[in-house]
């Protein structure tokens, strides 16, 4: 036996959109249960297999295209205009728990656009929440998720920068300096969640804790990616992890620490089946 001292981090786990967006599909499921979903509820495949097992569909946008007459959920990373326009046209009841904080971002875009402002986004391409945030601006947006992407000297003298809002916030503010520094006037919105970026800094105090950190998410979330690499950047004996299985006893020594912690998609009983595996140890 390792003997290995295992704690969660309480901070971890769902923020309150995937909070909501879930319970709202419970709600449903327990009554009918069935529901349609427009894509993965959230971006972890243990969370969605539980949900799926009690009911929930997951469908793409071309099935729901050929869906008419269903109620179908919206998850929090919000939907393009397009989606609603579909959703009336095959008679579909959206279940709309997009996050409010999402919400408030599409609106911010939409009035920039209105106004027309050079608007660029820094996000990941092809991300559920990006997709929607162009769709404010009917895909004219310019989207990037790193500064070398972009032509610096061909840019416009003022733009409007917006961000996904589980973007570093840190990086945020570099690539805002950048740009600065490159004579660029900007209009900057700072609309990264502050939920999900707090985390930032109560992560790297609490991956200093231990020897060894076991960081719990799905390969889909991009938040998960960076809060990994915060823990990485903190205490090097970093693991990613995206289910209790994949937890290796050779990476740890003898009456060692561990700390468990996660993304906001990564749900608290899954980080609790993890600890339980370093416990059998």
């Amino acid at each position: 036996m390792l003997n290995l001292r295992v704690d969660i981090d309480n901070n971890s786990g769902f923020c309150f959109g995937v909070v909501y967006a879930i319970e709202m599909a419970e709600e449903i499921l327990d009554e009918t249960g069935n529901l349609y979903c427009l894509g993965d509820i959230v971006h972890n495949d243990e969370e969605v297999k539980r949900l799926t097992s009690k009911g929930l569909i997951i469908i793409d946008h071309e099935e729901l295209g050929k869906l008419k007459d269903e109620k179908v959920l919206i998850r929090a990373h919000g939907e393009p205009p397009s989606t609603y326009e579909l959703a009336i046209k095959n008679n579909l009841t959206l279940i709309d728990a997009s996050c409010p904080v999402v919400l408030k971002l599409q609106n911010r875009i939409k009035n920039s656009f209105d106004k027309e402002e050079k608007i660029y986004i820094y996000g990941k391409h092809g991300h559920a929440e990006v997709i929607g945030l162009l769709g404010q601006t009917q895909n004219k947006a310019v989207v990037f998720q790193d500064i070398s992407e972009l032509d610096i000297p061909s840019l416009p003298k003022e733009i409007t920068l917006y961000s996904q809002t589980t973007k570093s916030t840190d990086k945020f503010y570099e690539i805002n300096e950048v740009l600065k520094e490159n004579g660029i006037t900007i209009n900057t919105n700072d609309t990264i969640c502050r939920q999900v970026s707090n985390r930032d800094k109560e992560l790297r105090d609490f991956a200093a804790k231990f020897d060894h950190i076991v960081f719990v998410s799905g390969t889909k979330s991009s938040n998960g990616k960076v809060l990994y690499n915060v823990c990485k950047e903190k205490n090097p004996q970093t693991y990613f992890v995206s289910n209790p299985e994949e937890v290796n006893p050779n990476w740890f020594g003898e009456n060692q620490s561990v700390g468990v912690c996660g993304a906001t998609s990564t749900p608290m009983w899954l980080m609790e089946q993890v600890r339980e595996r370093l416990l059998s140890f």
